[in-house]
């Protein structure tokens, strides 16, 4: 990725939908008490609490695995993962200039979890299971002093670290099997462990927390209880709730002031047990796993984060959940943009539909329908109903608004939706599906019609393009031809047949040429008239190209794939004019608005993010 964006400049991101709400304490809260703290993909971002404006950290080559803050608030540590045989750096942040301090590479593939000395002094490191270390880095001279392996020979892979609350020289590791106290000799450079004695009892330990005075250390453990253990000496002196265990695990624990033990379980339940006998004072629940809770200061509040990518506050008073973000946990299939509009636009998911308002943003209106996927998603030109494609073989329209299911046209295709179109007054849909037929349907006063359909397509159909005076559209499959189709007679005008899976395919506005996307990594121009191959580019270094939008002017299109990168391109001279910091999965779909203000692209990994347009319209 650093070869395909060397010497491009790059895209501005002005904000991002999502939440990798699988990163264990990956939701934090800055010691400021004003900036929540949290990765999506590659990017760490920085929200204002107040009124959600976003700052963004780049520098990770690959998804962030986990996140740590100082207890001064002066620094932010990120570690990533990696592939196999690459090592994975760890990034140091300076938090008031917003920027890399220092770098640190040492563990291989993965860094599993980070966590600060108490004075800023120290970072410790956990390597992944790949690597299997546990390394303290000086933070002044970012350099590593001492390492070792964390898990003994007979014990599992260590999964968590945790620094004492007063001792920069005192941390804890703990995973399957593995419960350690470590004392670290910075003048010797070494490393001593500790091994804590549970007896029979055998566990694989999720989290850790050591309380404010550092005598007791309580772990979470896969099982659904807790261990208590005396900092000091090791040993097990406690072991609870006895009867009700937390449903899948123990994910993550925080000590309140109070001394009593605030839980969150890989079943959503939110409880305060009492330190003493384990006994259950209060619980919530939310839909999914909690993986992270972050406590403010005075106690009042607190956020928690889910494994659904959901983030709630709650008060511990009335220790009653408020959603206050949300986002999609599964791939975004596609997005779409009223015409003539920049402040909204729509993404369909596994399971619903949402429309967003720019800025914040906000999601304001979400359609779900239960147990199927929505393939893809358009707009109707005069913006009075969405028309969507989805698994079922069904044509969903709903209403813009209110989300008022309007009309559903049942099988429309045999093995499901797969491409959808309106024409531009607004009285046609083309559809296409898996099994590799195009269909026109009239709508009429919530009545539909099935005009024709077009069937020399083999397989899936990937993308739908009608010309602008609604006669003619034209058609990709994954079986490797593009098709130009005359909608008055339903029969082919033209067809192209490339050595690759079409996934995209876009008009020229001049409607003289066609632009194809797909698994061969290339751009290609086509003359529409003879079907001519025009000029290929190569668009990507690695990976399908699975989105590609052009601009009303058609002066340029934007492209993304499975190389996880935003790319602008001029379109007479075939070059990049600018590139985007990498998505933490693929790119699923790119859109840019009418009025050439932003770019709305999404991706695997349920991440929505809005960069600003580099080549605005002439005024």
């Amino acid at each position: 990725m650093e070869n395909e964006s060397k010497g491009v400049q790059q895209l501005e991101l002005e904000s991002v939908i999502g939440f990798n709400g699988r990163v264990v304490s990956g939701l934090q809260l800055h010691p400021d008490r004003q900036h929540l703290i949290y990765p999506v993909g590659c990017t760490i971002i920085l929200k204002k609490i107040s009124n959600g404006i976003q700052d963004f950290l780049h520098g990770h080559t690959n998804n962030v695995s986990c996140i740590s803050v100082s207890k001064s608030g002066k620094y932010i540590a990120s570690g990533q993962v990696n592939s196999m045989g690459y090592k994975a750096p760890i990034v140091i942040w300076d938090y008031s200039k917003k920027a890399i301090y220092a770098e640190l590479v040492l563990h291989m593939a993965k860094v599993e979890a980070l966590d600060f000395s108490p004075n800023d002094k120290y970072l410790v490191s956990l390597g992944g299971v790949d690597d299997g270390s546990v390394v303290v880095w000086n933070i002044e001279t970012k350099q590593a002093i001492c390492g070792s392996l964390a898990s003994p020979q007979n014990a599992g892979h260590c999964l968590t670290v945790k620094y004492s609350n007063t001792n920069d020289l005192i941390f804890a590791s703990a995973g399957s099997e593995t419960l350690r106290v470590w004392k670290m000799d910075p003048e010797n450079r070494k490393l001593s462990p500790t091994e804590c004695r549970t007896g029979k009892m055998r566990r694989t330990v999720k989290c850790v927390e050591i309380t404010e005075n550092d005598q007791l250390l309580f772990c979470g453990t896969t099982s659904g209880d807790i261990l208590k253990i005396t900092l000091e000496t090791g040993l097990l002196s406690a072991c609870g709730p006895v009867k009700t265990k937390n449903n899948l695990g123990v994910n993550v624990i925080r000590v309140l002031k109070s001394g009593n033990l605030l839980v969150g379980s890989g079943s959503g339940l939110l409880s305060i047990y009492s330190e003493n006998n384990f006994k259950k004072l209060k619980k919530a629940q939310v839909e999914q796993g909690v993986t992270s809770i972050t406590v403010n200061g005075d106690e009042q509040h607190l956020f928690v984060g889910t494994q659904d990518a959901k983030m709630y506050r709650l008060n511990l008073e009335t220790f009653q959940p408020e959603l206050v973000s949300s986002s999609h946990n599964n791939a975004i299939n596609d997005v779409a943009i009223p015409f003539g509009v920049s402040e909204l636009f729509a993404t369909c998911s596994k399971n619903d539909i949402r429309l967003w308002k720019k800025g914040k943003p906000i999601e304001i209106l979400r359609i779900t329908v239960p147990n199927l996927t929505c393939n893809a998603l358009h707009i109707m030109l005069d913006g009075a109903s969405f028309i969507s494609a989805w698994s079922d073989g069904k044509i969903r329209v709903f209403g813009p608004e209110s989300g008022r299911l309007m009309l559903i046209i049942p099988d429309a295709h045999r093995m499901g939706v797969t491409a959808i179109a309106g024409t531009r007054d607004c009285e046609r849909i083309i559809s296409g599906g898996e099994e590799g037929q195009v269909r026109c349907w009239e709508l009429q006063n919530s009545v539909y019609r099935l005009l024709g359909i077009m069937a020399e397509h083999k397989t899936t159909i990937t993308s739908i393009n009608i010309k602008s005076d609604d006669k003619q559209c034209v058609t990709t499959s994954a079986d490797g031809s593009c098709i130009i189709w005359d909608l008055v007679m339903f029969g082919s005008l033209q067809m192209v047949i490339d050595n690759t899976k079409f996934q995209v395919v876009c008009y020229h506005p001049e409607e003289y040429q066609i632009i194809t996307s797909g698994s061969d990594r290339k751009v290609t121009y086509w003359d529409v008239f003879n079907g001519s191959r025009i000029r290929s580019v190569v668009a990507s270094e690695s990976g399908t190209i699975n989105g590609m939008h052009i601009t009303q002017d058609g002066n340029h299109f934007v492209t993304g794939g499975d190389d996880k990168l935003v790319k602008v391109w001029n379109y007479m001279e075939g070059q990049a004019t600018h590139v985007g910091m990498p998505h933490g999965g693929s790119i699923t779909s790119v859109r840019i608005c009418s009025n050439n203000r932003i770019i709305v692209s999404t991706s695997a990994d349920g991440a929505i993010f809005q960069w600003r347009f580099p080549h605005p319209p002439v005024c």
